[in-house]
Order: structure tokens, then sequence, then C-alpha cells
């Protein structure tokens, strides 16, 4: 499945960090960046939170909220959070539904070999649970100045 903006964004269920399960209903009448990415603590994943982090106050400022989703557990979340000081939730997306849901958990390929994995993506969802922008090729370090230009 392809979403694309104009969209109805799916709605999700997951675990945050501290084990509270949070819904797309959650951020009605807000904007909601959605992103996912594969793993915490890796360079790149750590680029893009530590992005939205230096940035969450002008995020905040243009009405947004944020949410991360990887396939990690809540444990994992919770020390990516502690280590790097990021002022938001991040889903556990153990058994991937939130992923599939959203069309970014895919076949990958790294020296030759085949795996399923998170496809580096960033939704846009208005107030309305719209989705308005899809933010494909993610700038890991650029991130925050892509959703806000």
């Amino acid at each position: 499945m392809n979403l694309k903006p104009g969209d109805k964004a799916p709605a999700f269920s997951a675990p945050d960090q501290n084990g509270q399960t949070l819904t797309l209903n959650d951020f009605a009448g807000k904007k909601l960046v959605l992103y996912f990415y594969p793993k915490d603590d890796t360079p790149g994943c750590t680029a893009e939170a530590c992005s939205l982090r230096d940035n969450y106050d002008a995020l905040l400022k243009q009405g947004y909220a944020i949410l991360g989703v990887s396939p990690d557990n809540e444990k994992k979340h919770q020390k990516f959070i502690a280590k790097y000081e990021l002022p938001f939730a991040l889903l556990a997306d153990t058994d991937n539904k939130v992923a599939t849901d959203y069309g970014v958990w895919v076949e990958k390929s790294m020296y030759g070999r085949k795996y399923m994995g998170i496809a580096r993506t960033t939704f846009i969802i208005d107030e309305k649970g719209i989705i308005s922008e899809v933010i494909e090729k993610v700038e890991t370090a650029k991130h925050a100045a892509q959703i806000l230009k």
C-alpha cells in the first residue's frame, strides 16, 4: 500500500516507551509528524531523532506533535530517549503492524541478502487525520528542516 497526500492516515494503536498505548485519535486536532525509523541508537536514526529534538520548540510552535516508530521494544526506546534526551514518545511496533499499515515494512537488500525492514519514511498528518505530506527521502541530520520548510 502506497499512502500519499490526501489519503486518510491508517488508525494505529501501539505502546510507547512507558507501555502506555497511543493511538492516532490521541493526536486529533494536532498536526502529527509520524516518523518511521529502523533501529534505536544507530548513526542515521540517532541523527534523525536529534534533528527533531534540536528543533522541537520550532516544531511545537508550528503546531506539530512528534511520534517515532520502530520495531524496538519499550526498554530499548527508554534507553534511546534517556541517552539523547528526546522530548517525544517512541512507539514500540514490535509486531510491525503499524509499519505494515503505513506501507513501510518492506523487503530490503544488503550485500545480496534479502530481509524485511523499515523504509525510513515520515508522514505529516493534519488535524483531521489526513496525510498532508510523505517524506520518503529523509535527510537524517536535516530532517526537521525538511518538515519546517
